[in-house]
């Protein structure tokens, strides 16, 4: 079949047209500078010199545990529910010894116990096969586990095996908006802008220091910027305090 002259141009100027790539996703900037971000990190340092985290754990199987159950559950629930369990579990083999129906009674106090309990036992196996019952140091093949996601990788990667990531949970991304400190519409935004604003030397800390100031300071219903140690360095809308309270060094936590 012969083609129309009018209809063999158009295929060739459409085969001449170089593809397009797709877009890259644009990432939000942080609302401070590079010297903001020096003072403001400064005195989380200053505060809290070495900040840990609040979950109980004997080793990196138990923390693992510990931050999957810790989904949409408190870390003081978590740890009422492990104290007990990790007594007589701190290996993936015994893990899958006690059962799932056993682990249930340890955890039921916890949100989602049932799922929860599943994923444990299945990624206990899975440590048990698939990497000879020790807990992987890499992101990307934690998150191949059940039940982990890039939250609890950034957690156990950072806490277990001193990488410097960010684990954006819920107080994280609340602070990061509010503030203006990573304005992202996900997590993976706000990680993603934290990772790249938060000066090099503060960044193995930077995930402890903001939860515990998330957690305590500028809480989700009503900041308390009276005792905040960045109130003159805030950029909330909601700040009621621009005059920052004093920088009293801390324990840990």
């Amino acid at each position: 079949m012969v083609l129309p002259l009018c209809e063999l141009s158009y295929r060739k100027l459409m085969a001449s047209k170089p593809k397009t790539k797709p877009a890259k996703k644009r990432i939000g900037r942080s609302r401070y500078s590079r010297d903001q971000l020096v003072e403001i990190f400064s005195r989380f340092k200053q505060q809290r010199k070495e900040p840990k985290g609040e979950l109980d754990h004997v080793n990196a199987y138990t923390l693992l545990v510990a931050v999957v159950l810790s989904a949409q559950a408190t870390d003081v629930g978590v740890n009422k529910a492990t104290k007990a369990l990790f007594a007589i579990v701190d290996t993936p083999e015994k893990m899958v010894t006690l059962g799932e129906e056993e682990l249930i009674q340890h955890i039921r106090t916890i949100g989602l116990f049932r799922n929860k309990a599943k994923n444990v036992i299945l990624l206990s196996k899975k440590l048990i096969s698939e990497f000879d019952s020790q807990v992987p140091q890499n992101r990307d093949t934690l998150v191949t586990l059940p039940g982990v996601g890039r939250k609890t990788a950034n957690v156990v990667v950072s806490m277990a095996f001193g990488q410097p990531t960010i684990a954006v949970d819920t107080h994280i991304f609340r602070l990061g908006n509010r503030v203006g400190l990573a304005p992202g519409k996900t997590t993976d935004d706000v990680e993603a802008i934290l990772e790249r604003v938060i000066p090099e030397e503060f960044l193995y800390h930077a995930h402890h220091w903001l939860i515990l100031h998330g957690r305590y300071i500028c809480k989700a219903r009503k900041p308390d910027c009276e005792a905040c140690i960045i109130a003159d360095l805030c950029k909330s809308k909601e700040k009621t305090c621009d005059v920052p309270a004093p920088v009293i060094e801390r324990g840990a936590g």
